[in-house]
């Protein structure tokens, strides 16, 4: 999922301010940042390539599990509803 630069950064640092306060775990999760921080700009690059593969799949497995589970049902009627009435554009 990508999202606007600036808008993409609050969404880390929130997400950053919640690892530094989850306790025990945090120790593990430091230890990845620095390591992330300590790697080559190609190990870098690899890594993106990498865990944006792993992040896309588990979005995947969710969206997947939402499905089956009918969270989405209502969101697809009223999309439906909306281009049975005309409310929609051809992609």
């Amino acid at each position: 999922m990508h999202f606007p630069g600036r808008h993409r950064m609050t969404l880390i640092e929130e997400g950053a301010d919640i690892l530094r306060t989850a306790g025990p775990v945090m120790s593990q999760l430091e230890k990845i940042e620095s390591q992330v921080k300590e790697l080559s700009p190609k190990e870098l690059a690899v890594f993106r390539e990498w865990f944006a593969q792993f992040d896309a799949e588990v979005w995947d497995r969710q969206f997947e599990a939402d499905v089956k589970s009918g969270k989405l049902d209502k969101l697809a009627e009223r999309a439906l509803r909306e281009h049975d009435a005309g409310r929609s554009t051809d992609l």
